[in-house]
């Protein structure tokens, strides 16, 4: 008989590596849905960062105000994301969108030929 394993356990085991944690986080990002990032974040914060307690004293943040950042309803400032993103080992990057620059397509097109 194979052996299962709970899926908090296995996420919370998958986060424990910093690249899949990251990568975990930017798919959530790119859903546009911050409560589900935020609901990531947190995943990320119990596995990566040691917990809520723990992450608030690395990140040097009060322990309630994370809670209340990591909360279904949280709305993080990007100085206190920053933080807690670094005491994580993680940072947050802008980096152009692939389908349009200024709203122009990024692909080139060439010139007739004259």
């Amino acid at each position: 008989m194979d052996k299962t394993i709970d899926y908090k356990d296995y996420l919370k085991q998958s986060l424990e590596d910093p690249e899949e944690a990251a990568e975990y986080l930017n798919a959530a990002l790119e859903e546009g849905d911050l409560s589900l990032f935020t609901l990531a974040l947190k995943d990320v914060v119990n596995a990566l960062g040691g917990g809520v307690g723990a992450t608030a004293k690395k990140s040097h943040l009060n322990r309630e105000s994370l809670y209340r950042m990591l909360s279904d309803r949280g709305n993080p400032r990007l100085k206190s994301l920053r933080s807690v993103m670094g005491s994580l080992g993680l940072e947050v990057h802008i980096t152009l969108k692939h389908e349009t620059h200024r709203g122009k397509p990024t692909h080139h097109v060439s010139s007739p030929p004259r």
